[in-house]
């Protein structure tokens, strides 16, 4: 019966024991509210607290503004005592601060068991042991002095000077077409730069709104001229200069209140405001250069005392010593002054491949094509097809063909100016850039002949220069068309002014090294030229100066070089880069102008400038206090 009834009426079977959930235990409670502490979530770590007091969500506030606290991290708790009415858990927090780093702290959290629970008693102990009610946080921060850019002698080609910071205010203005007019007339600013920062949402009637930076030798020029237009303002600023306007800009690059990018990309221990590198070595080697800066963190007592808590210690920027020569350097400004077309110009040590001195303009334009830009080299990288024609057994005076076409691969390629030569001399050939001779000459070679050339003189060799620099490529041709002109620097031959000047370089010594802007850098690959090819090129090298493209500079005793018409677009008839490369006094160079033409008309007479402002009397004398 009592079967049946068990089944009839189920609700009398007996039921599994319920588990019992224990409360949370010290230890379980200091996790959760370390966890909150960490994800910043208030509400979370309030939840928890024993008699919180009222201001507790503004003290956390506090604590993290004060600090400048940006994350928290904690190592599993501890329990240290435990007496079954109290107990204590002892954890370690690291804290990291805005623009200074980590900041340990051990301490302990306080509970105390109400019945069956337990709860944290929240005193400011939690935030540092030493810490009482009323105490506040704080933190100072500073940078110790920023290193110097070095030339090559270890002369600063940077100092600590000033600026003149030239603005509007849009409450002043009175006629904005005559502002932007005057700024663009005396220094080249867009108009709609101008108009741009008029119109600037958060620029008050009264706020000064920068436009332009000036030395103070340019601001006396422009001074004069600008002063009496209603708007224009004048404010002083702390800056680094170089030894003269424009000297070396996009290498030494410059420096400036860090940018939101670069904020992101530097990470600790940088914050917003701090002055940094923005460009050019001054932002690849801002690390150095700045050091790291000092800080305290302090406790500010009630009572008006301060306790200092830790000490961050900084490290003072390092100077960096660069390659450039500030004589080579001089040179290079002088003849790209007033220079209108895009243009570049490299010098390297022919021994070691060190930067002499690399320029680039337009001054105002952010592309370093000097060192990125990339472009066909035209009859410049006839030196590297000469070499290979020279490790293959043809001397300067073997005797070549200069016809008025060859073909190859079914397309006909023609000299420049439809010059035709006949019968001579590889020397002349090389010497008048017959295209015809190299195209017949380079078919009847090993199709492997040409690439290894190019390995021989840095093609595809990947290096560091200190800069960002892509170097040369030399991609396999694809056909005897293709071939035929990569043979003379066109089809998809790629190269940087850089790279050229590595390749005058290594015809005068025989070794290409690869290119470098830093002093103490370790030695970037090399490879050797075929043997005896170098005193053959140096030969051909010669005659292009003596009797061939370039002999409008054949005063220069001893230079060496090689002209360059390079093709590029789909303009009929197409538009050309203008080149030069040459090798004088153991310096390798190139001369490139981007569209300006013909390189012996243009980019010669800009490599007789830079030779001639290299001999002439007081070269050596460019310093900081000549120029300033």
């Amino acid at each position: 019966m009592g079967l049946c009834l068990l089944l009839l009426f189920p609700a009398c079977t007996p039921r599994a024991a319920r588990p019992v959930v224990a409360p949370e235990g010290p230890e379980d409670l200091a996790r959760r509210y370390l966890d909150a502490w960490a994800r910043n979530d208030v509400a979370a770590q309030r939840k928890g607290l024993l008699d919180a007091p009222a201001d507790f969500d503004a003290q956390q506030a506090r604590w993290r503004q004060d600090l400048g606290v940006v994350a928290s991290r904690f190592e599993r708790p501890e329990l240290e005592a435990d007496d079954g009415v109290t107990a204590v858990v002892r954890f370690r927090g690291v804290h990291t601060l805005r623009g200074l780093g980590d900041w340990e702290v051990e301490s302990r959290l306080r509970f105390e068991r109400k019945g069956p629970r337990w709860g944290l008693r929240w005193t400011p102990e939690v935030l540092h042991p030493a810490a009482r009610p009323g105490d506040r946080f704080g933190r100072n921060r500073s940078w110790g002095p920023r290193g110097a850019l070095l030339d090559a002698d270890g002369d600063p080609l940077t100092v600590p000077g000033e600026v003149i910071r030239i603005g509007v205010m849009p409450g002043r203005v009175k006629d904005r077409a005559a502002v932007a007019s005057v700024l663009q007339a005396q220094l080249g600013v867009d108009p709609a730069r101008v108009l741009a920062a008029l119109n600037a949402a958060n620029a008050q009637p009264e706020q000064f709104v920068a436009v332009i930076d000036v030395r103070p030798e340019r601001y006396q020029q422009v001074r004069a001229v600008l002063a009496p237009v209603p708007g224009i303002f004048f404010r002083k600023k702390p800056a680094r200069l170089t030894p003269a306007e424009g000297f070396a800009a996009h290498t030494l690059g410059r420096v400036g209140e860090v940018t939101a990018e670069a904020l992101q990309l530097l990470g600790l221990p940088y914050q917003a405001g701090d002055v940094v590198g923005l460009s050019g070595l001054e932002r690849a080697q801002e690390r150095t250069l700045a050091g790291r800066p000092s800080g305290e963190v302090r406790l500010l007592r009630r009572s008006g005392d301060s306790e200092v808590l830790y000490r961050f210690d900084g490290e003072p920027g390092r100077d960096v010593r660069t390659t450039l020569r500030m004589d080579v350097q001089a040179a290079a400004e002088a003849a790209l002054m007033d220079v209108t077309w895009p243009a570049a110009l490299v010098a390297v040590d022919t021994s070691t491949g060190q930067v002499l001195a690399v320029a680039s303009r337009p001054l105002g334009e952010a592309l370093h094509r000097a060192l990125t830009g990339r472009y066909p080299p035209g009859s410049t990288f006839k030196v590297v097809t000469a070499e290979a024609l020279l490790a293959n057994g043809l001397k300067p005076d073997s005797r070549v063909d200069c016809p008025l076409e060859a073909t190859a691969g079914r397309k006909r390629f023609r000299n420049f100016e439809s010059e035709v030569l006949g019968t001579t001399t590889l020397r002349r050939a090389f010497a008048l850039s017959c295209n015809t001779t190299f195209i017949q000459l380079e078919s009847k070679l090993d199709p492997s002949a040409l690439q290894d050339a190019t390995r021989r003189f840095g093609f595809g060799v990947a290096y560091d220069v200190g800069l960002p620099s892509p170097g040369a490529t030399f991609p396999e041709p694809r056909d005897d068309a293709e071939r035929a002109s990569a043979v003379m620097g066109q089809g998809r031959v790629l190269v940087t002014p850089l790279h050229m000047a590595t390749v005058a370089a290594a015809a005068d010594s025989g070794v290409w090294h690869a290119p470098s802007l830093l002093a103490d850098a370790d030695a970037g690959p090399e490879a050797r030229l075929s043997p005896g090819t170098s005193k053959a090129l140096r030969e051909l090298m010669r005659a292009v100066v003596t009797e061939g493209t370039a002999k409008s500079a054949a005063s220069f005793a001893g230079l060496m070089g090689k002209t360059g018409t390079a093709e590029f677009g789909t303009s009929v008839p197409p538009e050309t880069h203008a080149w030069f490369v040459g090798v004088r006094g153991g310096i390798g160079f190139a001369v490139f102008v981007e569209g300006g033409g013909v390189g012996g008309r243009v980019a010669v007479p800009l490599a007789i400038r830079f030779l001639k402002a290299l001999d002439a009397p007081g070269a050596l004398s460019l310093k900081h206090d000549d120029a300033c």
